[in-house]
This record gives C-alpha cells, sequence and structure tokens, in this order.
C-alpha cells in the first residue's frame, strides 16, 4: 500500500483524536468545569479503529499494544453511556471482534511479519521501549478512567486521567520525533495543549469550590 494511503489513514486518526478533545475543551470551558460528552466515546472507538489500522499497516507493534487495549474501554464507556445498543447488532458484533480478528488472522497468514515488527533494522531495542513503555502509560489513563466511571458508575474523567495522559503523551512526543512520525507527534502536540488546560480547568474548579466551601 502506498505510503501516503497508510499516513493518511493516521492524519484522519489523530484528526479525530484531537477534534474529541477539544470537542471536550470547548464543552469545560463553557461550563467552567471538566465535562465529558457522550460523543467523546464515539470519536474515540472509529479514531481508534482507524489508528489500529495504521500501526498495523506500519508494523509499529507499539501502536497496535495501546490501540487494542483502550478500544474495548471506548466500548464500555459507550456501554456505561447507555448508547451500545443504538448501534446495529452487526455493526456492534464488526466492532467487538475487528481488532482480535486482524491480529489472528495476520500472524497466522504471514501478514503481519514477526520479524519486521520487532526487527532491530526497524526500529531499535531503546525505541521500541521508550515506545511500548509510553503506549502502556497513555493506555493506562483510560483503565484508571474505566475503574474510576464503574465505581460511580457513570462515564467521567478524573484528574488521574488527565495527569496519566500528559506524562505519557510527552513521551509519546519524544518517541515520535526519534521515529519519525510526523501522525504521532502531530497528534501528540496538540494532546498536550489540551490536556494541561483541563489540569487546570480542574485545578481552579478545585480551588473555587474550595473557598466557596470556606465562606460559608
Amino acid at each position: 500500500m502506498p505510503d501516503w494511503i497508510i499516513f493518511g489513514i493516521g492524519f484522519v486518526a489523530q484528526a479525530l483524536f484531537s477534534s474529541r478533545i477539544f470537542l471536550q475543551w470547548f464543552i469545560s470551558e463553557k461550563h467552567k468545569k471538566v465535562l465529558t460528552p457522550r460523543l467523546f466515546w464515539e470519536i474515540s472507538l472509529f479514531a481508534s479503529f482507524l489508528l489500529f489500522v495504521y500501526g498495523y499497516l506500519r508494523n509499529d507493534f507499539a501502536i497496535m499494544l495501546g490501540q487494542v487495549i483502550t478500544y474495548y474501554i471506548y466500548v464500555r464507556n459507550i456501554q456505561i453511556e447507555k448508547e451500545w445498543k443504538k448501534f446495529p447488532f452487526a455493526i456492534r458484533i464488526f466492532i467487538l471482534i475487528f481488532p482480535v480478528f486482524i491480529i489472528i488472522y495476520g500472524f497466522n497468514n504471514g501478514i503481519v511479519d514477526r520479524h519486521n515488527i520487532f526487527n532491530k533494522e526497524y526500529i531499535s531495542g531503546f525505541l521500541m521501549a521508550l515506545g511500548i513503555i509510553s503506549q502502556i502509560l497513555f493506555t493506562l489513563r483510560f483503565v484508571y478512567q474505566w475503574i474510576y466511571s464503574e465505581k460511580r458508575n457513570e462515564s467521567s474523567l478524573p484528574m488521574g486521567f488527565w495527569i496519566l495522559s500528559l506524562t505519557g503523551s510527552s513521551l509519546i512526543l519524544i518517541y515520535a520525533i526519534l521515529r519519525k512520525d510526523p501522525v504521532l507527534f502531530i497528534g501528540h502536540f496538540t494532546g498536550i495543549i489540551a490536556y494541561s488546560r483541563n489540569i487546570y480547568i480542574m485545578r481552579k474548579s478545585w480551588s473555587l469550590n474550595l473557598s466557596a466551601t470556606s465562606s460559608k
């Protein structure tokens, strides 16, 4: 497949990821507190689908690892928001089996070459380790968010989510620079701005609530 198509898929995925963050950011700014619109999770799921495909086409194990985990967390958040059953049954089945099918089919039919994914000529051991660690850390934000939301039976993005987002995204930005990956660079550069702003909004909201409580 031509590189321009592969990078095009990646850029569309990152544009969608950025749009969901800016949508969430805009709504949070408007209400002066961090909120999570339902559309956030639907955009996230579609963007994750595309970025998984991008990682697959780029033979980038780090990207695939990060997306296959968060993919199902997005599905769970859509379920918590009571939006899952609004999808047609066939679409729900496709969504659930797609990543697993691609991994199993790809490896069993030689489409995904284990040698290419882990070959040191493609990527150094240090860079592979950095990519995996940064993706795991970035993924943990949604594991944390998932546990937090399950306990409260509502989908929300707590402070820990934004701190993990900022830390993981910063490491992935370094990985993108070393890997010379414009898709990851642009996506995480813009993400860092939004993550930092959400932390600021949340801290400011806490300060205002504390001041209001103290004045009573």
